[in-house]
C-alpha cells in the first residue's frame, strides 16, 4: 500500500515534511496528530518509512456488497484497525487495547486526540482517555504531529481533490514516564493530554478551542436543524397567508 497509495500521493501532492528525524528508526512510538481531513491517515504514513497503524470505525470493514469488500480490503491494506464505536465505554476500551497491542509489537501507533475531524480548521480540546492511557500503559514516547492544509485538498461537497502541497510537522518526542502507573488518574490523564495538545498547537499554528469537537459539531447540527425547521414554518405561514388572500 505504501507503493500503491503512498507513491502516487507523494508524486501528485508533493507534501512537505519537517521533523522526520524525530521518528525513531525502530521501537514503539505514538504519533498524536491534529485531524483536519479524511486524508490525514494516508499522508502521514506516506511520508514515513515505517508502518503506522491507526484506528478506524468498524463500519469501514463490515459494509456489504462488492464496494464494502473493496473498502474493507483498502483499510486493512493501509494498516487501519477496526473498532466498534457503538459500545460506549466498551468501544473506548477496545481502542485502547488495540493501541497497546500495536505498541507492544514495537510499531508506530497513530491517534487523533480530538476524537474526530475539526469542523472548522481550529484545534479542539483533546479527549483524555485514549492517548494518555495508551502512553502511560506502554511508556511509549509521544510525537506531536501537525497536519497543515489537508482540509483544503478536498473540502466538503467537492468530488475532485485539489492538487496542492499539504504539510506535516513532527515534533520532538514527549516522555511521560514520570507518570508511570497513574494511567487511571483522571487528573494525570487530563494533564498529559493537554501537554500534547499544546505542542500540536505550537506546531500547527491553529487557534485553540477549549471544547470537544464532537460538542461543536453537535451544536452546529442542532442549529442547522433549527434553521431548517424555522424555514419550513415560514414557508407554511407564507402559503397560508397566500391562500387566505386568494380566498378573499
Amino acid at each position: 500500500m505504501k507503493v500503491a497509495i503512498g507513491g502516487p500521493l507523494k508524486l501528485g501532492f508533493r507534501p512537505w515534511v519537517e521533523g522526520l528525524e524525530n521518528v525513531p528508526a525502530e521501537g514503539p512510538a505514538i504519533l498524536a496528530s491534529n485531524h483536519l481531513s479524511f486524508s490525514d491517515s494516508f499522508f502521514l504514513p506516506a511520508v514515513l518509512d515505517r508502518k503506522v497503524t491507526f484506528i478506524a470505525k468498524a463500519e469501514y470493514f463490515t459494509s456489504p456488497g462488492v464496494k464494502g469488500k473493496l473498502t474493507a480490503a483498502f483499510f486493512k491494506g493501509v494498516g487501519q484497525l477496526p473498532v466498534d464505536r457503538s459500545g460506549g465505554r466498551g468501544a473506548g476500551e477496545a481502542a485502547i487495547k488495540s493501541g497497546i497491542e500495536v505498541l507492544e509489537r514495537g510499531e508506530l501507533f497513530g491517534i487523533y486526540p480530538e476524537g474526530t475531524r475539526s469542523p472548522d480548521g481550529r484545534l479542539y480540546r483533546g479527549k483524555p482517555g485514549g492517548l494518555a492511557r495508551v502512553a502511560l500503559s506502554t511508556g511509549a514516547p509521544v510525537l506531536p504531529v501537525a497536519m497543515i492544509d489537508t482540509e483544503k485538498i478536498q473540502p466538503p461537497g467537492k468530488v475532485m481533490p485539489k492538487l496542492m502541497r499539504p504539510g506535516i510537522k513532527i515534533g520532538k518526542p514527549l516522555d511521560f514516564s514520570r507518570y508511570h502507573g497513574m494511567d487511571h488518574d483522571r487528573f494525570i490523564l487530563r494533564a498529559v493530554t493537554d501537554e500534547v495538545m499544546y505542542e500540536i498547537m505550537k506546531l500547527s499554528g491553529q487557534e485553540y478551542v477549549d471544547e470537544y469537537a464532537t460538542a461543536a459539531k453537535r451544536r452546529a447540527s442542532d442549529a442547522a436543524k433549527a434553521e431548517k425547521e424555522a424555514e419550513k414554518k415560514a414557508e407554511k405561514a407564507a402559503a397560508a397567508a397566500e391562500k387566505e388572500r386568494s380566498g378573499a
